[in-house]
């Protein structure tokens, strides 16, 4: 049974996705960016909105019945790329006893304000 997750982002709306998708035991959250989405606010330093990707992963996650511990792949997508090196600490506390699969890709965001969107696939009972 398929089921969406909405976060309140206003991209969500305006552009007409979900923040996550459950199918059946599979979890797929969609790229997501370092907004806090309660207010529409982001923070300058990349630590932060990676804090703040993590939270919002996290919370759309735990709506699912998961915990990073069911995450199997994960993609970092980052404009430039001496900004993903300082996000490895915060990375490493979320993923480091799971270790999913990953992809880093260095491209363009629709916001120049974002530094990192991090999308990820959970499987409901991987641990």
């Amino acid at each position: 049974m398929r089921r969406a997750i909405l976060s309140g982002s206003t991209f969500e709306e305006q552009v007409g996705y979900a923040r996550a998708v459950v199918d059946g035991d599979w979890v797929h959250v969609s790229g997501t960016t370092g907004f806090d989405y309660s207010a529409m606010t982001i923070s300058d330093d990349v630590v932060a909105q990676v804090e703040q990707c993590l939270a919002n992963i996290g919370a759309a996650l735990a709506e699912a019945e998961c915990t990073f511990a069911d995450v199997l792949r994960v993609t970092y997508l980052v404009p430039d790329a001496a900004d993903f090196e300082p996000c490895w600490p915060a990375l490493r506390a979320a993923f480091g006893e799971v270790r999913p699969a990953a992809t880093m890709l260095v491209c363009g965001l629709a916001d120049p304000r974002m530094k990192i969107e991090i999308e990820v696939t959970a499987r409901r009972g991987a641990r």
